[in-house]
């Protein structure tokens, strides 16, 4: 039988993480399909707060810990201290839920200080275990340490969001934190992680290994610098910086799916046919369409300062929900699906990192019937959220409502297809 208490192994962890973290998906996707079908504006303005707050704070709090940690072995893991921030991220989503169902803002920035507190000690435990210099060295550390930082700086961003609601007329908070610069503040660690994960598991083994590193470290560069200097144009309302940086960025994102989808073709053709690949192919197919629709969203902002509501003419709003939904749907979670069926298993058959850390992790540890569930669950995820999109541009609530449903229904299927790898690591 499987293991239900808590018995500070480093599986334990990953097991409990596993399945909170697709449970606040799933639920964010239910209750924004339920939202649609039935026109109640709580579940509407809820489901993105999950997200971001449930699964945003896990993934970086634990999954980047275990990637990092997987590089460097003294960035030591602590099973109890892990416990406890799944238990703070649990808290601070029940004090989101009660602010939004309440109207008490100041539970919100109460959830965001929480969180900023937590990410602290993460934070000083990377610069006090790691100089900059070895910090640096890895490519994919860079990526995976800064993506902390950004963390911080979203919960920062929940936390001033909260005081401006409950103060709206003190002119303390700037005018840029609103729910909008929240959420897109919150999605760059996530999208910053995948980066790092794709270097390290799949580019970084390549023959040209030296080439991909130095395209990787310039990539790093221009991703998070355009980035933050993205955001420096939005606030000064400069259109054709917005323009000029968005399309830098398609540009990259077009290689990297290219690149990717070439690497792939080469990796099914001498190996075999690993479903986490193929999610995160499918992840890259979606930022690119998240990259279009945020080209499109830009053109018809022109002459609307950041932080109108709503922030795009009526009868153009579908751009803007396709951009997050494209983004949050698709780029982030298809990606970090594809992580969890490498790094879950990879765990669990080892109770440590160890084969995270060596060329093993895209071994075939998954039994033969889990991998083919998982492209199946793959199909459905893209069909059901190919089908939201859709619905945004045909204004379609059932339509939305119910590809909704299903593409919650199919991701929560991750935790049911992972089982057989529970029961391995317990019977061994």
């Amino acid at each position: 039988m499987m293991k239900l208490r808590f018995d500070g192994e480093l599986s334990s962890v990953a097991r409990l993480f596993l399945s909170v973290s697709v449970t606040i998906v799933s639920v964010a996707a239910f209750l924004g399909a339920a939202g649609a079908l039935t026109g109640n504006m709580f579940l509407l303005k809820l489901h993105p707060y999950l997200f971001f707050v449930g699964f945003g704070n896990l993934a970086i709090l634990i999954l980047n810990r275990y990637l990092t940690s997987a590089i460097y072995p003294e960035l030591k893991i602590n099973p109890l201290k892990q416990l406890r921030y799944i238990q703070a991220v649990l808290a601070s989503l029940l004090l989101v839920t009660l602010s939004v169902a309440m109207e008490w803002p100041l539970l919100k920035a109460l959830a965001g200080l929480l969180l900023m507190i937590v990410v602290l000690g993460p934070i000083k435990e990377i610069f006090t275990t790691l100089s900059v210099g070895k910090i640096w060295k890895e490519v994919s550390v860079r990526y995976y340490i800064f993506d902390v930082l950004f963390l911080l700086n979203a919960n920062l961003g929940l936390f001033t969001l909260g005081l401006k609601e409950a103060f709206p007329h003190q002119g303390i908070i700037p005018f840029f934190v609103t729910q909008s610069s929240y959420f897109l503040g919150s999605s760059f660690p996530l999208s910053i992680s995948v980066m790092g994960f794709l270097y390290t598991y799949a580019w970084s083994r390549s023959s040209k290994r030296e080439l991909v590193r130095r395209l990787f470290s310039l990539w790093f560069y221009v991703f998070l610098g355009g980035v933050l200097l993205f955001l420096v144009v939005i606030l000064a309302g400069y259109y054709f910086g917005m323009m000029f940086i968005s399309h830098i960025l398609l540009f990259g994102v077009m290689v990297l799916f290219g690149s990717f989808a070439l690497y792939l073709y080469n990796f099914f053709k001498k190996n075999f046919h690993h479903p986490a690949l193929a999610f995160l192919l499918s992840g890259l197919a979606l930022l690119f369409a998240t990259s279009a629709y945020g080209i499109m969203n830009i053109y018809f902002l022109k002459g609307i300062a950041f932080g109108t509501k709503p922030p795009l003419p009526f009868d153009r709003m579908w751009i803007y929900h396709s951009h997050t939904h494209a983004a949050l749907l698709g780029w982030i979670t298809f990606s970090f699906i594809g992580m969890l069926y490498i790094v879950i298993p990879s765990i669990l058959r080892s109770n440590s990192l160890e084969i995270l850390g060596t060329g093993k992790a895209l071994s075939s540890l998954l039994g033969e019937q889990t991998m083919k569930q998982a492209f199946r669950q793959l199909t459905l995820m893209l069909l059901s959220a190919t089908a939201v999109l859709l619905a945004f541009f045909l204004q379609n609530e059932q339509l939305l409502g119910v590809a909704g449903l299903v593409y919650g229904c199919s991701l929560f299927f991750l935790k049911f297809n992972l089982q057989p790898e529970e029961k391995i690591m317990d019977n061994g």
